[in-house]
């Protein structure tokens, strides 16, 4: 056999293996990519919109993921479930004849759940990208909800607004103060009819 029939073998070999070493490159992309859309639902689709880019966004999902592990979440007791359920009681009951300080009390309420519960609450982005590996369901929700009781700082916001602000920490706050206080997984939920239910 001539020395070009070998190379060209060895060169069809060689084009075969890379092919294969795409194609499956390519398959551990599309299961990553899968993976992380049913773990996050519409977490996933915000988070390449905001990035602009699927694979920037998907760094960004593992990384928070990752983050997430490291950090020491516990459920509640059930003493502190009961306060913080008479809390919420109490603050849903002044949401009639104050709506504004009912959403900055159902706000702070939230928060302190989430850092009895062992998340850092320091930052408001960084709380959002934590709840949004346990609870990604709720998550725009906890956004828009902190975004209105942000915005009636300083403008005036209507009551149905703040009904929608409120019902919104309301889906969050019964998620963190479930029983058992495990992650949640997307399931294909529309949170929107979730949080209004």
């Amino acid at each position: 056999m001539p020395v070009w029939e070998w190379v060209l073998i060895a060169v069809i070999i060689l084009l075969i293996v890379a092919l294969v070493a795409v194609m499956v490159q390519l398959a551990i992309r599309r299961k990553k990519t899968e993976r992380l859309r049913a773990t996050f639902g519409p977490e996933y689709q915000r988070a390449v919109s905001e990035t602009g880019a699927k694979r920037t966004a998907e760094d960004e999902l593992v990384a928070r993921q990752e983050k997430r592990e490291k950090l020491d979440i516990v459920p509640l007791s059930a003493q502190a479930r009961d306060r913080y359920a008479d809390r919420w009681q109490a603050v849903q009951i002044a949401f009639v004849d104050r709506p504004a300080s009912a959403v900055r009390d159902a706000d702070e309420l939230v928060t302190a759940v989430m850092r009895e519960r062992g998340y850092p609450i320091d930052d408001f982005d960084q709380r959002a990208a934590d709840i949004s590996v346990d609870h990604p369901d709720v998550v725009e929700n906890y956004r828009a909800a902190h975004r209105i009781h942000l915005s009636q700082r300083e403008r005036e916001i209507g009551t149905e607004e703040q009904r929608q602000a409120f019902v919104h920490y309301r889906a969050l706050f019964d998620k963190l103060l479930a029983a058992g206080g495990q992650p949640e997984t997307h399931r294909g939920t529309d949170s929107s009819k979730e949080a209004h239910a």
